[in-house]
């Protein structure tokens, strides 16, 4: 079943959150990972939310996972925690 990898993202450094930025399309990739949403322009139409929301589409939760846990992702997750406030979900999808 696909799984969405789902962030809600303030970037408080961009110029360091952009070393970590650049690389994770490709490592996702690697995993089986597809990237639906980027950033990107959005619009609020109930509350308030984040500066950035980021969707990744993989074939499975395992996947999801794996990805995140792999040694080439916390590789450079410490840049993404230094330089942004996220919450970040793994949500089963159709």
């Amino acid at each position: 079943m696909t799984a969405y990898l789902i962030a809600r993202i303030d970037v408080t450094d961009p110029d360091d959150y952009r070393a970590y930025a650049s690389q994770t399309v490709a490592l996702a990739e690697k995993a089986g990972g597809a990237f639906l949403v980027k950033g990107g322009a959005q619009s609020f139409v109930e509350g308030d939310g984040p500066d950035r929301h980021v969707i990744i589409a993989f074939p499975s939760r395992e996947q999801a996972l794996a990805w995140y846990e792999s040694p080439e992702y916390q590789e450079i997750l410490p840049i993404a925690l230094r330089s942004s406030r996220r919450d970040i979900v793994i949500v089963e999808g159709i």
